[in-house]
């Protein structure tokens, strides 16, 4: 034996960072999501839509001032249910039915670290969308107001965070059929009558109060009191920050990664 092969040190594969694992998970969530025909769908092409269509029509109202400038705001409230909700709660509710989920979860990735990932693909796929929404928004008129744009950000963060850790509480105490269609029939109704696209002060009286106390509207008026007069709406962040809290603790107690 020569000294060099007495001496050598074997190789070891040393584990990847936390950091490098959540990435690399958040990675593959990404692709997931925008290969996957029907998430796309209602992440990206149906808002474009939405946006187009309000435009160019009169209908629904959406209150006094620019059309486009109240548009915008519930078009990107729509992008952040879109992919934080519906499509992070059929994706989980799925992977949990074909025991991904329990197989990550001992993986050394971690419960924590899948649950990091999600976020971060989720924030990723909303960065897309806003760049999309915010150019085609800016091609039709639209002029944000510069000093409401913090404000903006701070409610896409926190509504991110709210509508995940209301998917994950709906992945993971239903069956991945009735998440599917629970998920699908909350975005239609959050659409239609939870102060998205037409703001709550343009609903029916009944529909107005029972919209104010949604994160949806919450997050939809928080976004149109940033981009339109520029401020930051104090009682819509308590109502969005209150449902993540209690998203958040309800997820945490309840959530099963075993179907």
């Amino acid at each position: 034996m020569s000294t060099s092969d007495a001496t050598a040190t074997p190789l070891v594969s040393r584990a990847a960072s936390p950091r490098r694992r959540v990435l690399a998970q958040a990675g593959f969530e990404v692709g997931s999501l925008l290969r996957n025909g029907e998430q796309l769908l209602v992440s990206l092409v149906l808002p474009v839509m939405a946006l187009v269509g309000l435009h160019a029509t009169t209908s629904p109202s959406l209150g006094p001032g620019s059309r486009i400038d109240l548009a915008v705001p519930g078009v990107i409230a729509l992008c952040v249910i879109s992919s934080a909700f519906t499509a992070q709660a059929i994706s989980t509710g799925f992977d949990r039915r074909y025991a991904v989920l329990r197989y990550l979860g001992v993986t050394p990735l971690g419960r924590g670290g899948l649950v990091a990932a999600k976020v971060l693909a989720t924030l990723v796929v909303e960065a897309v969308q806003l760049a999309v929404i915010s150019a085609l928004g800016l091609l039709l008129g639209w002029r944000p107001q510069p000093s409401g744009i913090p404000y903006a950000v701070l409610f896409v963060l926190a509504g991110t965070w709210t509508f995940v850790a209301l998917a994950l509480l709906l992945a993971g105490t239903l069956r991945a059929e009735a998440v599917l269609a629970v998920a699908n029939l909350v975005w239609v109704v959050l659409l239609a009558l939870g102060g998205v696209i037409v703001p709550r002060t343009e609903l029916p009286a009944g529909l107005s109060h029972l919209a104010s106390v949604l994160p949806s509207a919450g997050l939809a008026d928080g976004l149109r009191s940033a981009l339109v007069e520029g401020r930051l709406n104090l009682s819509a962040l308590g109502v969005v920050l209150g449902w993540g809290v209690l998203a958040t603790a309800l997820a945490a107690r309840l959530f099963r990664f075993d179907d």
